[in-house]
């Protein structure tokens, strides 16, 4: 059996009506991280303009309005590659075929909670992974973050990281972990 995939999930904790900043600099950030370590991207709850459906077409949207992720194209490079996609905000689980969500966060459920390496060895076992991040000031609402069956505090001691940090933190240990 092959190594599972892992794809970023990025749920969208501000304004869900209109797409901002934040919005952007996370989009372009994560798109390189995916990019760099052959990860897929997945968003969650983005609001993208209504006329503005296909991958491609929100990628190459997104990358003409930042100047991060040079100037958008790892993100625009991804979407090429046919490795990223956008839901709407799950209501009873995420999508199964991104494989078992794990919630990013620290404070892990201890009845779900896993380390960095119990996660990369499922992955290396064949299991593919969504790894569910929380962007805005308060991480991912309470009744979506209760989804995932396992949590994945990246630290292993409780410490809250900004999102990109975190992002970067987790993307990085897990790469190196299944290599």
């Amino acid at each position: 059996m092959g190594r599972g995939r892992v794809t970023i999930g990025l749920y969208n904790s501000y304004d869900p009506k209109k797409f901002r900043e934040p919005h952007r600099r996370v989009l372009a950030r994560a798109g390189g991280l995916a990019l760099a370590f052959d990860m897929n991207l997945a968003l969650f709850g983005f609001p993208f303009p209504e006329d503005i459906k296909q991958p491609m077409e929100l990628a190459e949207w997104v990358a003409g309005t930042t100047s991060i992720g040079s100037d958008g194209g790892y993100f625009t490079e991804l979407a090429k590659k046919g490795r990223f996609l956008s839901f709407g905000y799950p209501d009873r689980g995420f999508p199964p075929q991104l494989g078992d969500a794990i919630l990013t966060t620290s404070k892990p459920d201890p009845k779900k909670a896993v380390t960095k390496e119990e996660l990369s060895a499922m992955i290396i076992g064949g299991n593919s992974v969504l790894l569910v991040f929380g962007i805005g000031p308060h991480g991912i609402p309470r009744a979506p973050s209760s989804i995932p069956r396992h949590n994945l505090d990246i630290t292993g001691g409780g410490f809250s990281l900004e999102t990109c940090t975190a992002l970067g933190a987790v993307a990085g240990a897990i790469s190196a972990l299944i290599q």
